[in-house]
């Protein structure tokens, strides 16, 4: 009987200590912090040749719509962002320096910004397509869309506007880079627009099916 009451004991104190009888410990679970969905950008104060590119100032439900980033295949990097009243606006990083450039406008522009920047990259040439419009971030169509095209050491940048666009797609940028092929297409439309190191861009061609 003694000894049954010492069981007994010892099962109470083992509660009282939060170690159960016949139970498992309890496991702490990690605190998951929601992610904000929706933030206001607000300029990156950072000096130029500072560790970070500068963000846009546009508003949106996503910020990282109104920003574009693409890596080269040599370490360096390139990011472009919108500065509401003033235009397009180019950064590129050398992983040498181990620093970004100071902003360098691409393109100057009062008109509103629409939302994405599309940045790609082949052969050392960056090519950008970025587009401008009345209420574009709301979803109304372009009235200013600009293909761009950077080279070598990134310092001097070629761009080409169209006007009342629905705006570029994609590029098709050859191996060498020498080469890039700004495109768009629908069931009614096929519009090309060709940058070459050469020759720098030509006019647009539209071509409509049936």
């Amino acid at each position: 009987m003694r000894a049954a009451g010492t069981r007994m004991l010892a099962c109470v104190t083992l509660l009282a200590t939060a170690v159960a009888c016949g139970q498992e410990r309890p496991v702490a679970r990690a605190t998951v912090t929601p992610s904000a969905q929706i933030r206001t950008p607000t300029p990156n104060p950072s000096p130029p040749g500072g560790d970070e590119p500068r963000e846009s100032d546009v508003e949106g439900s996503d910020p990282r719509w109104f920003e574009g980033e693409v890596g080269l295949a040599d370490g360096r990097r390139v990011a472009m962002h919108y500065r509401r009243g003033e235009g397009l606006f180019e950064q590129h990083y050398n992983p040498k320096a181990g620093e970004w450039t100071k902003p360098h406008l691409i393109y100057r522009t009062k008109t509103d910004a629409c939302q994405s920047i599309k940045l790609q990259a082949r052969g050392g040439t960056v090519t950008a397509i970025a587009n401008f419009g009345r209420y574009c971030a709301d979803g109304e169509p372009p009235t200013e869309s600009i293909a761009a095209v950077g080279l070598g050491d990134l310092r001097e940048w070629d761009h080409h506007l169209t006007k009342n666009f629905d705006g570029w797609k994609r590029a098709d940028i050859t191996d060498d880079g020498r080469k890039a092929t700004f495109v768009l297409k629908s069931t009614v439309l096929q519009s090309t627009l060709v940058w070459t190191s050469t020759g720098g861009f030509s006019d647009p061609v539209f071509k409509y099916s049936g």
